[in-house]
C-alpha cells in the first residue's frame, strides 16, 4: 500500500550525512507508518552505527526499540562496538544474539573475533576472560562449519595473535589452503608485535605479493623500535602510500621528540590530499599537548566540528588532554561536559587536568559522578592516580588514605609504583615524613630513587636532616647523585647550621665531578 513512498525514502537514506538528517528521515518513516520495515531499518541502522558521522549511542538505542532485530542487524551492532573504544559490548550483544535464538553467519564472526582481541588488549586485569572467549568462539565456528571462510581463517589469525598465542595463530595460518595477501600480513604483524623480528623478516621474504599494507608493517616495525630513519627509508621506497603509511611517520617523528618534522610532514600529506583520518589527529593533538601549540591544537578541533566528527571516546580524551597541558582548562571543561558517551580514559583525562591545576575539589566531585554512572566507565589504576594527585595538592591527607585504601578493596587494583609515589607526595609535602618513609620501605617491591628523592625535598621543607641523609643513601646506592640531590641535602645542613656538612659536601661534589648545572629558561619566538 504504502510501495509509492519507498523508493523516495530510500533515495533520502543513501543521500544522509549527518544524523540531524538521519533523524529527518527517520520521522518521515515513522509518519508514513513504516517504521516496521527491515530494509529501511537497516539502512538507518547502518548510517547511525558505522559512518564517521553517525552517531553510535544513537544506534544502540534504535537498535534496543527497534521492533524487529535478526543476523544483520545484530552483526551491524558487534561490528560497529568491536571498532569502538568499548569492544566488550560486541562480546555482550554476541551472547545476547545466542540468547535471542538468533542466527550467527560468516560476517559474525570476524567482528566477534576483533573484539576479543581488543577487549584482550584494552581489560588488562581481564586478559585471559578475553582470549578464553576467542577460543571458545573458535569452538563454535568449527562446529558450525564457517572455519573455510577465508575472512573468519584471518580473523581467527589475528585474534590468536593478538593474545598472544603465536603457536597457534601459526598453525591456523600453515593450514590455510588459499592464502591471500591478507593472511600474510596478519601472521607477520603477529610476530613483530611478539617482537620476534627473524620470523617476521623470514615470512615477508617468502611473500608471493606485497600490498601497502604490507610495506606499512615494515615502517610499523621500524616507529616502534625507534629507528625513525629507517622506517623513513621504507615510506620514501614504497610504491604506494595510503593514510596510514603517513600516519605512521608522523606518530614515529613524534616518538622520538622531532616535532618539526612530524609537522612539515602533516603539510606534506595535506598537500598531497591523502585522507585525515582520527589517528593522525590523534598523533596531532599528542604534539600540541608536548609543545603547547594551543593554536594548531584549536585549529583542529575546529576542523573536527567542521567535518561533524562526533567527539569522543580516544579522540575527546586527547582534546581534553591537549586543552589542559595548553593551560585552557575552561575550554578542556567545554569539551568534556559536550561529549555524549565519555570513555574512561575521557574521565581520566579531565580528572587529572583538574587535579594537576589544582583545582581539587572539582576533580574529586567529578570522580564522585564518576563512580555514580558506573556503567558507562569503570575507574581504573589511572583515575586512581589523578584521584591521589587531587589530594596530594589540596592536603586532603585522610581522604587519600581511603581513596588508596578503596583502589585496593573496593577496585581490586594492585596498586603500582606510581599509586605509591602519589601516596610518599601526599604524605611528604604535609609533613608527614614519617609514614612516607614507612610507605617506601614497607611497598612489595624495590622503590625507585624517584620516591627516596620525594622524600628527600619534603626534608628540606621540614628540615629533618636525619631522614635527609638516609633518603640521599638510598639515592646513590640506586645511581650516581644528581647535582640537585647533592644541593638539597647541602642547603637542608646550611640552613640547621651544619656547615662542616655543608663543606664536606661539596668537596665530595668535586671529587665526584659533580657540577651544578647553571639554571635556564627559554620562551618561543616568531
Amino acid at each position: 500500500m504504502r510501495c509509492w513512498i519507498l523508493q523516495p525514502i530510500l533515495a533520502l537514506i543513501q543521500n544522509i550525512s549527518t544524523m540531524r538528517e538521519l533523524k529527518q528521515v527517520q520521522a518521515l518513516i515513522t509518519k508514513t507508518g513504516l517504521t516496521a520495515h527491515s530494509l529501511l531499518l537497516a539502512k538507518l541502522l547502518t548510517f547511525s552505527a558505522l559512518s564517521p558521522s553517525g552517531s553510535l549511542q544513537y544506534a544502540t538505542a534504535f537498535f534496543i526499540d527497534s521492533p524487529v532485530t535478526n543476523s544483520f542487524h545484530f552483526n551491524t551492532m558487534i561490528r560497529a562496538y568491536s571498532h569502538s573504544v568499548t569492544p566488550i559490548r560486541a562480546i555482550h550483544l554476541y551472547n545476547q544474539m545466542h540468547f535471542s535464538n538468533v542466527r550467527t553467519d560468516s560476517f559474525t564472526y570476524p567482528f566477534v573475533l576483533r573484539a576479543c582481541s581488543r577487549a584482550y588488549c584494552l581489560v588488562g586485569d581481564q586478559e585471559e576472560v578475553f582470549g578464553k572467549k576467542g577460543g571458545e568462539t573458535h569452538g563454535e565456528i568449527v562446529k558450525l562449519g564457517h572455519l573455510c571462510d577465508g575472512f573468519v581463517q584471518n580473523s581467527l589469525v589475528y585474534m590468536y595473535s593478538q593474545c598472544g598465542s603465536l603457536d597457534n595463530a601459526r598453525s591456523l595460518f600453515d593450514e590455510i589452503s588459499e592464502r591471500n595477501v591478507a593472511s600474510w600480513n596478519v601472521m607477520i604483524a603477529g610476530y613483530d608485535r611478539a617482537g620476534e623480528f627473524e620470523l617476521a623478516n623470514s615470512l615477508f621474504a617468502l611473500m608471493p605479493e606485497r600490498n601497502v599494507v604490507s610495506w606499512n608493517a615494515r615502517i610499523a616495525r621500524f616507529v616502534k623500535l625507534g629507528d625513525v630513519k629507517g622506517g623513513r627509508k621504507v615510506f620514501d621506497e614504497m610504491p604506494q602510500r595510503d593514510s596510514v603509511s603517513w600516519n605512521s611517520m608522523i606518530a614515529g617523528y613524534i616518538q622520538v621528540k622531532d616535532y618539526k618534522e612530524a609537522l612539515c610532514l602533516f603539510r606534506e600529506m595535506w598537500s598531497a590530499g591523502v585522507e585525515v583520518t582520527e589517528v593522525t589527529l590523534l598523533s596531532l593533538l599528542g604534539l600540541c599537548a608536548e609543545t603547547g601549540e594551543l593554536v594548531i591544537g584549536k585549529g583542529i578541533h575546529n576542523f573536527l566540528k567542521e567535518k561533524q566528527f562526533e567527539i569522543g571516546g580516544f579522540l575527546g580524551s586527547a582534546l581534553v588532554d591537549m586543552y589542559a597541558k595548553c593551560g585552557s582548562l575552561n575550554y578542556a571543561l567545554e569539551v568534556f561536559n559536550e561529549m555524549k558517551v565519555k570513555h574512561v580514559s575521557c574521565w581520566n583525562a579531565i580528572i587529572m587536568a583538574l587535579a594537576v591545576h589544582g583545582r581539587s575539589e572539582e576533580a574529586l566531585e567529578l570522580f564522585s559522578i564518576m563512580e555514580e554512572k558506573y556503567d558507562e566507565a569503570v575507574p581504573n589504576r589511572i583515575t586512581f592516580i589523578a584521584v591521589l594527585i587531587a589530594c596530594s595538592h589540596k592536603g586532603l591527607v585522610e581522604e587519600g588514605r581511603r581513596f588508596f585504601r578503596r583502589m585496593v578493596n573496593e577496585y581490586k587494583i594492585k596498586p603500582d609504583m606510581k599509586h605509591f609515589g602519589c601516596m610518599v607526595d601526599l604524605l611528604s609535602r604535609w609533613g608527614l615524613l614519617g609514614e612516607a618513609c614507612k610507605v617506601i620501605q614497607t611497598m612489595p617491591f624495590e622503590a625507585n630513587s624517584v620516591l627516596w628523592r620525594t622524600l628527600l625535598g619534603a626534608c628540606r621543607v621540614y628540615r629533618d636532616v636525619e631522614l635527609a641523609e638516609e633518603a640521599f643513601k638510598k639515592i646513590s646506592t640506586l645511581e650516581s647523585p644528581q647535582d640537585g640531590d647533592c644541593v638539597l641535602l647541602s642547603n637542608i645542613y646550611a640552613e640547621t647550621g651544619r656547615w662542616v656538612d655543608v663543606e664536606r659536601l661539596r668537596n665530595e661534589m668535586i671529587e665526584l665531578e659533580v657540577c651544578k648545572r647553571p639554571g635556564s629558561s627559554f620562551i618561543e619566538v616568531g
